[in-house]
């Protein structure tokens, strides 16, 4: 949901809505946001042509306060529409409790025309947080629509559902990455809580299906897709569709420098093995510097590479 190009665009909904009224609310979000930043701008406009004392210099100080007060106005009427989505939300929940379950894709399916109704009420404020240059105002959005999130995940790349999903601390969602609480499959509407925990990443254009459990340091890798329900064990890569287990994850172990060095072998022999292959490709192609010059050139590389061994020894004692 964070970034459908129109009222009929996003990956978990349907392209034609469960009834056209239903996009009056649409309308409703987009008329009172807009309708507070024009309120907004005309005060604006007013107080600066009321200030007698600064008279000479108000075309001065009403261009160099614009930016800042386009600033604000486009807070405003994120949160505004932010509010009375909720407001709406509220209304519409009290009437149909969203639940999880597997629905039928039918006007007189009551779940499947709410759940329609609920993604018309979020789209407006999600879509408007997601062109704001900074991150937090996504954040805020899901938020306040229901998903559990910290701060300090990254989903602004990512289009992520509304409701039942829930990230733990440190969560990466890559770019074009999709993550669902909802599915439409034949004449079926799926919708099951999805859970990705601490220290999980998702890669870019990676689907997440409803029901998934992506739990501690789990990586799903670039173009790969769980499967509904799906669960991701706990310090693993997954990869493929259906995402499979590829192999361990040993980015969030504890000594990793320890660990990547029993695997590497000798560090600084390996570095001089591919420091002197990047040498020689270099040197073969600066054909204008002279061989004398080019052995001149590795034997001060190979010099300073021997020093810093010598450092790092010492060091170590």
């Amino acid at each position: 949901m964070s970034v459908p190009s129109s009222i009929q665009a996003g990956p978990f909904t349907t392209t034609i809505l469960v009834k056209k009224k239903y996009a009056l609310l649409y309308a409703f979000l987009m008329w009172v946001s807009m309708a507070s930043i024009l309120l907004e701008f005309w005060v604006f406009w007013q107080e600066m042509y009321n200030w007698q004392f600064i008279f000479a210099w108000r075309d001065i100080h009403f261009y160099l306060l614009l930016p800042l007060v386009l600033f604000i106005m486009y807070l405003t009427a994120v949160l505004v529409s932010l509010v009375f989505a909720k407001l709406l939300l509220g209304f519409v929940n009290l009437i149909h409790k969203p639940r999880e379950g597997v629905f039928l894709r039918d006007p007189s399916d009551k779940d499947y025309r709410y759940w329609n109704i609920r993604n018309i009420i979020k789209r407006w404020p999600i879509w408007l947080s997601h062109k704001f240059p900074f991150p937090f105002l996504d954040n805020l959005c899901f938020k306040m629509f229901g998903v559990k999130t910290k701060f300090s995940n990254s989903l602004f790349e990512g289009w992520v559902d509304c409701e039942f999903i829930e990230f733990g601390n440190n969560v990466v969602v890559g770019q074009g990455a999709i993550i669902q609480s909802a599915v439409i499959v034949g004449n079926l509407l799926i919708i099951r809580k999805t859970t990705i925990k601490d220290n999980s990443r998702i890669g870019t254009h990676a689907i997440i299906m409803p029901g998934t459990e992506v739990q501690d340091n789990c990586v799903l890798a670039a173009a790969s897709a769980t499967t509904v329900g799906q669960v991701l064990e706990k310090d693993w890569i997954y990869v493929g569709i259906p995402a499979k287990k590829f192999k361990k994850n040993r980015f969030f172990e504890k000594n990793l420098e320890s660990v990547i060095k029993e695997h590497v072998g000798d560090y600084d022999t390996l570095r001089e093995k591919y420091d002197n292959l990047y040498l020689r490709r270099h040197d073969e192609q600066a054909e204008h510097i002279s061989l004398k010059e080019r052995i001149q050139h590795q034997k001060e590389k190979i010099e300073d590479r021997r020093k810093a061994k010598k450092e790092r020894l010492k060091q170590k004692e």
